[in-house]
């Protein structure tokens, strides 16, 4: 059994395009810049994984490099859990790592892990299918018609489902959804509002006319700390509330939310519910609950596809979420990764991730490159 031995981090310029856009302020630079970690063990397995940033690079290597290297250096690739809850311990007692961090390195672990087993991850996870269907999700776009130009692009597509998240003011959102579901009479649609913070009166009026819309659900209408506020918006609606994407804790901060009927369908990813271990735990919790985990885009093709091979390793899930455009989130696979005709994503079927790195464009676009040891 291998240990790790290499623990390597590349800062790399995104290329051009590939940012959210619409985000205020300090964010705008969100997604100017990646990093990728990558794991060797002392037998020559290597794990890899995307690290999101968020205004600028400096905290996330900081942590990766003071605390959360020395923590995975020379332990076992098969010690996940004993490492993940080592890491949760450190974040409780003053570590306080940002949501996205711990995350990767996870995926990287579990990523050698399934190479050693000459397997996919999905089937050393326990497989349950091999491919899941898709909704194009929107970023926050300044016009109406950008949103009417990309739901029939999709459409097109095959993609048979659609999520708006809206700019502009709670007012403007209905307006938004109207639009969309004129444009889209026949896709399921989903919004959600993540920039925003509504009132519980706000939240009810725009509930409302989603339902009349017949959408599918609403999500993340408050921020996650307001759990009162979501157990009565979910009493009032009948609409399917959608909530825990970003809320800390990893998986205890979504039991809060079942516990208190808060939430009619959960949300977890690899980068912000801490790697493939918690989103796992994740999807047991929700799954004990008979509630589907819905999996929210890490915003990184790598780490994406940590998330395809989690969804195909559970029944309780629906959809990928395909952040659009979905050809701008592909870096640094060689290969980028689009839905079939019928809107379905493929689960890659080599051992581990079943990626191909293209080492050159990351070479190319690298800005610093730590190797510790």
């Amino acid at each position: 059994m291998g240990k790790i031995s290499k623990f390597e981090i590349w800062v790399c310029r995104r290329p051009s395009g590939a940012k959210p856009g619409g985000l205020p302020g300090l964010y705008d630079s969100h997604g100017d810049e990646t990093v990728i970690v990558r794991l060797t063990t002392d037998d020559g397995f290597e794990g890899v994984a995307s690290v999101l940033v968020a205004c600028g690079t400096a905290i996330p290597i900081a942590y990766l490099n003071d605390i959360i290297a020395p923590t995975v250096l020379g332990r076992d690739v098969h010690d996940r859990e004993a490492i993940w809850q080592e890491l949760f311990l450190i974040n409780r007692r003053f570590g306080f790592f940002p949501l996205y961090l711990p995350g990767p390195v996870d995926v990287a672990l579990w990523d050698i892990a399934a190479k050693e087993a000459h397997l996919p991850l999905y089937q050393y996870l326990g497989a349950y299918r091999k491919k899941i269907a898709t909704y194009a999700s929107s970023q926050f776009m300044p016009e109406m018609e950008d949103y009417l130009r990309q739901v029939r692009h999709y459409e097109q597509l095959g993609v048979t489902a659609y999520k708006i998240h809206p700019s502009g003011d709670w007012r403007r959102h209905i307006e938004i959804a109207e639009a969309v579901r004129d444009a889209a009479p026949n896709m399921v649609l989903m919004l959600d509002p993540a920039l925003s913070d509504y009132t519980l009166t706000q939240a009810v009026i725009v509930g409302r006319a989603l339902e009349r819309l017949d959408f599918y659900w609403l999500e993340e209408p408050f921020f996650e700390s307001f759990v009162g506020k979501y157990v009565d918006l979910a009493r009032t609606l009948d609409i399917s509330i959608c909530a825990t994407e970003a809320n800390y804790g990893g998986p205890s901060g979504v039991a809060e939310f079942l516990r208190a009927g808060a939430a009619d369908i959960v949300r977890a990813d690899v980068s912000w519910k801490w790697g493939v271990t918690g989103t796992v735990k994740t999807f047991h919790l929700a799954e004990a609950f008979g509630i589907n985990c819905e999996l929210h885009t890490t915003l990184m093709g790598l780490t994406d596809i940590a998330n395809l091979h989690v969804a195909c390793a559970a029944k309780n899930s629906e959809y990928f979420e395909l952040f659009a455009p979905h050809e701008e989130w592909t870096f640094p696979l060689k290969e980028g990764f689009a839905p079939d005709a019928h809107g379905d994503l493929h689960v890659p079927e080599g051992p581990g991730l079943g990626l191909d790195i293209d080492w050159d464009s990351v070479d190319d676009k690298t800005l610093i490159l730590h190797e510790i040891k």
